[in-house]
């Protein structure tokens, strides 16, 4: 009877998890530094929040529009984060409207593009809700959906990808 009762009460064998990068995916940080060459974004800090579904796009001043009968939106990008100096404006085809909660348990009607998003020499399309991030520490969320079977996210680290070289540059002259 003791035997079992020891037995009962002996330690879970451990679980061997896998290493980073076993399943053949690259790692990237909490943040990156991402182009979106459809929309003329050379380099853009995004956050890499994987407790969002979708990814959202800082826009503002969006007009929709009808293009032989598609629904369209053209608005502009501050691509520079806290700054509004530097201004992007955008055409892009409206996917859908969806219904988008914030982190703050708001629900709002945003509209979803797809456009290609680069990082780490990859480049594949992206559904984008659209809204006005301009309170926001960044100008855009890359959520779950768009890193799926493509990353592996290091919560850890920034900057996988490395800085556009006009960052470094900046640096350098410091």
């Amino acid at each position: 009877m003791k035997e079992r009762d020891q037995r009962d009460t002996a330690a879970p064998a451990p679980v061997k998890l896998p290493a980073a990068g076993t399943r053949g995916l690259p790692l990237i940080g909490w943040r990156e530094w991402i182009t979106l060459p459809d929309l003329q974004v050379a380099s853009l800090k995004v956050k890499v929040d994987t407790g969002a579904r979708s990814s959202s796009l800082h826009a503002f001043d969006l007009v929709t529009f009808h293009r032989r009968g598609v629904e369209w939106v053209r608005f502009s990008i501050h691509p520079v984060q806290r700054s509004g100096k530097d201004m992007v404006e955008a055409e892009a085809k409206v996917l859908e409207h969806r219904s988008v909660r914030s982190s703050s348990g708001k629900a709002t009607m945003r509209p979803v593009i797809v456009t290609r998003v680069e990082l780490l020499g990859m480049v594949w399309p992206v559904e984008l809700t659209l809204a006005n991030r301009d309170a926001m520490g960044f100008r855009m969320l890359l959520g779950r959906e768009a890193i799926r079977h493509r990353f592996l996210v290091d919560s850890g680290k920034s900057y996988y990808g490395g800085k556009p070289s006009r960052m470094k540059s900046r640096k350098d002259k410091r």
